[in-house]
């Protein structure tokens, strides 16, 4: 389950942050080299971003406190 929540999540954030550097670029009619150099640096950045993230999830999840004995609520159960 946390390995899906990672990849969902990473994914949006991948795709929020490249529509974020890249989408001027294709919504509007820039200079060349300025879209060209938009272009690049979405591709760049969003890969790094979902990388980031999917690993910091998974690292969060692993780090969580798990129970010594699922289903109790009192140590001397």
């Amino acid at each position: 389950m946390e390995i899906g929540y990672a990849l969902v999540s990473a994914a949006f954030a991948a795709a929020v942050l490249f529509g974020a550097v890249a989408g001027p670029a294709l919504l509007f009619d820039l200079p060349h080299l300025l879209s060209e150099t938009l272009l690049r640096l979405g591709m760049a950045v969003a890969p790094m971003v979902f990388v980031a993230r999917v690993v910091s999830v998974l690292v969060r999840f692993r780090q969580a406190a798990q129970p010594s004995h699922p289903g109790r609520t009192n140590p001397d159960s």
